[in-house]
């Protein structure tokens, strides 16, 4: 993966982060917007990173957010040296 498709992937990931930590505070609020804005953020990157070929368990991973994640970091990490 390039320096650059690195870069927009981390600002991605930060944003997911930031919607996770979202929907944690909210409880018992309506929490279907933010589920739904997750779940397509999640399909988007695997889609546009193709990231199934840096981890070909992450496809199994979408389902749970915080496991998608860790995912994806490491996808980072070992592409960012």
């Amino acid at each position: 993966m390039d320096n650059v498709n690195v870069q927009r992937l981390n600002k991605m990931l930060a944003y997911l982060k930031s919607k996770q930590r979202e929907l944690k505070k909210q409880n018992d609020n309506d929490t279907r917007s933010l589920e739904s804005m997750i779940k397509y953020l999640k399909k988007d990157m695997l889609e546009q990173f193709k990231l199934h070929h840096y981890d070909i368990y992450i496809k199994n991973e979408i389902n749970n957010t915080e496991t998608f994640i860790q995912s994806v970091q490491s996808i980072i990490d070992s592409n960012s040296q």
